[in-house]
């Protein structure tokens, strides 16, 4: 299955860009995985304009995981399981939609098919991005049975 993370905005700290180049090199031989920026809107109506250039990335069949605070927290553990229960469902492509500094549009919630919230701080966009890719690198290496530093 290939992971698709679309996300609104460029990383403009090079510290994260280089974390996130990390785990992207790390996840690619195992689960393809890419980024995808959409650009980023200002003003109250931010996130309904971010929400569309979202949605207009999406394919019918992709599965989509929405980045919210208002979502599901979970363990890493529970991230593995769902991110195997969506390998056997069939879905050729899962996509992780993470918002701007004002967050995600309710019409991209909506169309989720699962609401991850990533914990109860809140963090920086970017860095949220980050934090997605260690997840998910850490859970394809449970899946995996492969060790991973605790």
């Amino acid at each position: 299955m290939k992971i698709d993370i679309i996300a609104v905005d460029k990383l403009r700290e090079a510290y994260l860009r280089e974390g996130c180049d990390m785990y992207v090199e790390r996840l690619n031989p195992l689960a393809p995985v890419s980024i995808i920026e959409v650009r980023s809107s200002s003003g109250p109506d931010a996130p309904v304009v971010e929400g569309e250039a979202i949605l207009n990335r999406l394919q019918d069949d992709a599965l989509l995981w929405a980045l919210d605070q208002t979502g599901r927290s979970m363990s890493s553990h529970d991230l593995a399981a769902r991110l195997a229960s969506a390998e056997r469902s069939g879905a050729r492509r899962l996509v992780l939609a993470i918002g701007g500094a004002q967050g995600l549009s309710a019409a991209v919630r909506k169309r989720a098919n699962f609401v991850w919230s990533l914990s109860e701080l809140t963090f920086l966009h970017e860095m949220a991005r980050l934090i997605v890719l260690e997840q998910l690198y850490r859970a394809v290496k449970i899946n995996r049975g492969q060790p991973y530093h605790r």
